[in-house]
């Protein structure tokens, strides 16, 4: 090869490298901008309430069900506040579980016992456990702030007949249990369809699908239900939503450890 040969391969191969770090730039900007737009939709609920039942299922299809309260205020500037109260099964009636959500700080999460009426901190390094022995891990209970993550869009996809992009987010914790997650969100909507789970090892580990959305206030998309199927076990999880309300009045009094023991 001579001399000038060289020069004009080297200057194609910079040039293709050079289109190909525009064209991830552009995917990351683009990505970023949609989870901006879907979390700008869900801004402004104050707070809310409702009821959940969990179900969960071993690999064998036996299931056993809770009943669960779920109060959430929401903070300006910052993650979400929530409190979870079990009322069924009698075993673990009055466990409670409280979550403050940051955007660029580790989660914050408490969980009471009331066998041996004390608080536990949860430890910020151990938020890939299960949470109340659901496929639902700590982290996946708190809210899922912008800054969590960062993006990419990975391309445009139809979800069971619905529109969405499909972007993957990757998160800046260095101790979540995931490498990363890829995620449908309706393009009409901008509301999550679904989210597929990678472990540490970046193998699949879980999906979660939504269904039955209703819209609240005119603004605000809730799910009536959330399937968590763990493909590594075998095992699943349902969450199953009603009665929301809006602007209750909750304030944070409502979420400090205390109301933990006191709440019903």
């Amino acid at each position: 090869m001579t001399i000038t040969q060289f020069t004009k391969v080297a200057a194609s191969s910079l040039l293709l490298l050079g289109s190909i770090a525009v064209s991830h730039a552009d995917d990351v900007s683009r990505g970023l901008e949609i989870a901006k737009e879907a979390d700008k939709r869900d801004t402004g609920f104050v707070d809310s309430t409702a009821k959940m039942k969990m179900i969960l299922k071993n690999k064998q299809g036996q299931t056993n069900s809770r009943e669960v309260k779920v109060i959430t205020l929401e903070v300006e500037g910052d993650g979400d506040k929530s409190l979870s109260i079990f009322n069924t099964p009698k075993d673990i009636k009055g466990t409670a579980s409280l979550t403050y959500s940051h955007a660029l700080n580790p989660d914050e999460q408490w969980l009471y016992l009331p066998a041996l009426k004390r608080v536990k901190r949860i430890s910020s390094k151990n938020k890939s456990g299960p949470f109340m022995g659901s496929e639902f891990a700590y982290e996946d209970i708190s809210s899922q702030e912008v800054d969590k993550y960062t993006y990419k869009y990975i391309r445009d996809e139809k979800l069971n007949g619905t529109e969405c992009f499909v972007i993957e987010r990757y998160p800046a914790y260095k101790h979540s249990g995931y490498t990363r997650q890829v995620a449908w969100i309706n393009k009409q909507e901008y509301r999550a369809e679904k989210v597929v789970f990678y472990d540490r090892k970046n193998t699949l580990l879980k999906t979660l699908t939504y269904a039955g959305y209703q819209q609240y206030l005119n603004k605000f998309w809730r799910a009536d239900e959330m399937l968590m199927v763990n493909h590594q076990t075998g095992k699943s999880t349902t969450l199953s939503w009603n009665n929301y309300q809006f602007k209750t009045g909750l304030t944070d009094k409502d979420f400090n450890r205390n109301s933990l023991k006191r709440a019903k």
